[in-house]
């Protein structure tokens, strides 16, 4: 357990640490010099480690840096002063940060009366009335002459125990760097999810810098891996020193996402104005200080002593998830003004203030992560991406799988729908298919991914196509070749048209790969060019023919293996090239450019640069 001192400056606190672990927290000279603590110190005994935080008002900033990682509160105060502004500051601190475990130590009861004593316990039992810590024990204490330190220890030691989930991508809040000789760069923190073993690579965040971990302490004490809950000291292969500041995190790859915008639930403490919208802020997360703003979304400003939602937009790139704490401190960075818990990492551009959006933050405000993601699989028509739910939350593949298998969710792939939704879906795609036959009755039906854009622009591919196949595997929905229509849509050919298309399919036949233009097929059939065209034009419409080019026609079973050959090179090369698929079916490059471009036109490939990446299926051709 990682229990963190609270409390005024000067009111012992670091000499308390000394008497219970035989540490000395204070490490800098200036600390020595003026017998204050300037920045975080560090203790451990074998149930517990201390964070010791400054508690000069001018040295806020470095006890947010620690107090964002301890699960038990000491709060310090000096019989003789008595509770002082700093030790309400940080009591409102340990309550915004959600600890609420601790104890109180009355230090120097050596320099008091027993009457002042007994004042000083009724001015404490004052100060922490309605709040987390009111039925925390105090304990009379002279660090020096060690007066009721066997008391506190035992009391410590007693309820030494914090649990920590130790699932999800690891992250650790850096709050010290430094180099050792022959270890090289070591960061020190606070882990605040996951597990890290030595060997393990990982990332520097937000700089992206990759990262090897060459070996690791836990509370001070060698080991082979580390997990939430724990101090960690890395000691790290792949940067420097120069490059690492407190503020950064250490985290698994999946988890460097660097953000300048995150929903939250705010809280205004009692004592502060009301908070109005856009105000500016110090925001303290982890061990971060940026400056941001808060745009508050369900009301016109947050009353003293209340919470309400907000979207929070930070001045430079910062790392968290959701679940993470954080205090808020006005723009001179003065006084703290509030805290909350940060709910969603990919807070939408519209609509953020609209009836929708608030139900889902106050979802997502619930611990239990089923209540969000069934809300958003009924919220958003084209579902749920599950590896951006499970990112926000940092969940891993067992705890999702084990999230998906208790709702009543329909999952495509990485998508997931709400049963009413899907079904929702399935009316669409009909509706858009009937619709399309009403408005083009000569054409033989619709492509597949024109018929994924008229059902649903949004709806990501693989769940189309998965839609799809249950509406073939139905027989709701019948396919021609490349085109999809109901089945009891049918384009006929007029008798003439047929007689004619017998005598000058083998001439398409004959070269299916790079068959011969109109100009061409009227030369070698006498027939009139017009002709030609215009039988080629109505041919296409019943599905027969593709338009490739400008009066070059391919047959639906040229497109099919052609769509194979493209298929087959992306899966080999990664991609398509016009070189490429020239070199596999013969011809010349011209023609291999316009198979691409036509396959881009409908939406099987997509061009990026001078490759061409697949997009759909072969299937969607038909045989």
């Amino acid at each position: 357990m990682i229990i963190g001192t609270a409390g005024h400056i000067d009111h012992g606190k670091t000499t308390l640490v000394k008497a219970l672990t035989g540490v000395d927290c204070d490490r800098l000279k200036e600390e020595k010099a003026r017998g204050i603590t300037v920045d975080l110190g560090y203790a451990y005994s074998e149930k517990f480690g201390f964070i010791d935080v400054p508690g000069h008002e001018k040295l806020l900033h470095n006890m947010l840096a620690g107090a964002t990682g301890i699960d038990f509160a000491l709060l310090v105060i000096a019989a003789d002063d008595g509770p002082m502004p700093q030790t309400r500051e940080h009591l409102e601190i340990i309550e915004l940060l959600g600890i609420t475990q601790g104890a109180v130590a009355l230090s120097k009861i050596d320099r008091v009366t027993v009457d002042r004593q007994k004042q000083a316990k009724i001015e404490i039992a004052e100060l922490l009335a309605g709040t987390a810590l009111r039925q925390a024990p105090i304990f009379p204490v002279a660090a020096l002459s060690l007066d009721g330190i066997a008391e506190l220890r035992a009391h410590l030691e007693a309820h030494a125990s914090a649990t920590h989930d130790s699932a999800g991508g690891f992250r650790l809040a850096i709050d010290r760097c430094f180099t050792l000789s022959g270890i090289g760069s070591v960061v020190t923190g606070t882990a605040f999810s996951g597990q890290v073993r030595v060997g393990d690579n990982l990332l520097l965040s937000p700089p992206g810098k990759a990262v090897r971990v060459r070996s690791l302490r836990v509370h001070d004490a060698p080991a082979v891996s580390g997990g939430a809950g724990q101090r960690i000291a890395l000691g790290l292969s792949g940067i420097e020193k120069s490059e690492v500041e407190r503020g950064m995190w250490i985290v698994a790859p999946s988890l460097h996402l660097p953000l300048q915008r995150f929903d939250a639930r705010i809280r205004v403490l009692a004592g502060q104005p009301p908070l109005k919208h856009w105000t500016p802020a110090h925001l303290h997360l982890g061990t971060e200080d940026v400056p941001a703003r808060i745009a508050l979304l369900g009301a016109d400003e947050i009353a003293p002593g209340t919470e309400n939602w907000a979207q929070i937009s930070v001045d430079r790139a910062l790392c968290t998830l959701a679940g993470d704490r954080f205090i808020l401190r006005d723009a001179a960075a003065r006084q703290t003004i509030g805290g909350g818990r940060v709910l969603d990492i990919f807070p939408p551009a519209r609509k953020r203030r609209s009836t929708q959006r608030l139900a889902m933050l106050a979802a997502l405000a619930d611990d239990n992560p089923a209540a969000a993601l069934q809300l958003a699989s009924e919220q958003q028509p084209a579902g749920v991406a599950l590896d951006t739910y499970a990112l926000n939350r940092n969940l891993d593949s067992t705890r999702l799988r084990e999230l998906t298998a208790g709702l009543p969710l329909h999952i495509v792939g990485n998508t997931a729908f709400s049963a009413a939704n899907w079904q929702l879906l399935m009316t669409r795609l009909l509706v858009a298919l009937a619709t399309e036959h009403d408005r083009a009755p000569e054409m033989p039906g619709v492509e597949h991914d024109r018929l994924r854009r008229l059902t649903l622009p949004t709806l990501a591919r693989p769940a189309f196509d998965a839609l799809l196949g249950t509406a073939l595997k139905a027989g709701d929905i019948a396919q021609s070749n490349a085109w999809l229509h109901l089945p009891e849509h049918r384009l006929l050919i007029a008798a003439a048209d047929r007689d004619l298309w017998a005598i000058l399919k083998p001439l398409l036949d004959a070269e299916p790969t790079n068959p011969p233009r109109v100009r061409d097929i009227a030369r070698l059939s006498g027939i009139a060019e017009d002709t030609v065209r215009g039988l080629c034009k109505r041919i296409a419409r019943s599905g027969e023919l593709y338009p490739v080019a400008h009066d070059h026609y391919f047959t639906a079973s040229a497109i099919a293996a052609l769509a194979r050959h493209v298929a087959g090179i992306n899966a080999r090369d990664g991609c398509a090239r016009a070189a490429t698929l020239r070199d596999e079916i013969g011809g010349g490059r011209k023609v291999a450019i316009h198979i691409l471009e036509f396959f881009d036109r409908i939406g099987y490939t997509r061009r990026v640069r001078e490759t061409h990446l697949l997009r759909g299926s072969p299937e969607q051709f038909g045989s």
